[in-house]
């Protein structure tokens, strides 16, 4: 797989997508208008309607005061019950140390308005109160990509990173010549 091959699946998914997001940017722009977007609203109660419901979802599905989740192993046999319970306990220790309860509900209104919620997980630098660091990521901000078996199988996202922010995340990457010799000029 190359950069190439990666950037044309992305177009691909992204052309199937467009017809999506003219409906998208209605519905933000009438429910979740940004600060610097002139509202095409006649008054909040879509707004306060979808602000409402993302609350319910997230106080229904992953309220933040309750663990919301257990573990189990796909064999009976498989696993020591104290050991998953202790290891279900560290994870919601970090749950509750992290970003989940804010970056969730930021999902859940994407979920309201366009019907889908995206929420990127991520390792938490070193030294940080826990090890995940949640971002939600607009709808307009990411391309799907569904499997041969149409399941969604990919999500496509462009960030933009220095060199240094690349070799901080990934320490062993490779980077090409031309792109040290860029950054090592500017």
């Amino acid at each position: 797989m190359t950069p190439g091959s990666i950037l044309a699946r992305m177009g691909r998914a992204a052309a199937r997508r467009q017809p999506l997001e003219a409906g998208w940017r209605d519905a933000y722009a009438h429910v979740l208008p940004r600060p610097h977007q002139a509202a095409a609203l006649f008054d909040a109660t879509a707004a306060d309607a979808a602000e409402q419901l993302a609350a319910s979802l997230l106080a229904e599905l992953t309220p933040p005061w309750s663990r919301w989740f257990s573990l189990a192993p796909a064999r009976p046999d498989a696993a020591d019950p104290a050991a998953l319970e202790e290891a279900a306990d560290t994870l919601q220790r970090h749950f509750d140390r992290s970003n989940l309860a804010q970056e969730i509900h930021q999902a859940l209104l994407d979920l309201v308005v366009t019907g889908t919620g995206l929420l990127l997980v991520e390792e938490a630098p070193p030294g940080e109160p826990s090890a995940l660091r949640f971002t939600a990521v607009p709808m307009l901000a990411a391309v799907l990509e569904e499997g041969p078996s149409g399941r969604l199988d990919t999500v496509f996202r462009e960030t933009q990173l220095s060199v240094a922010e690349i070799l901080a995340r990934w320490p062993f990457a490779e980077l090409p010549a031309a792109l040290l010799r860029e950054d090592a000029e500017a």
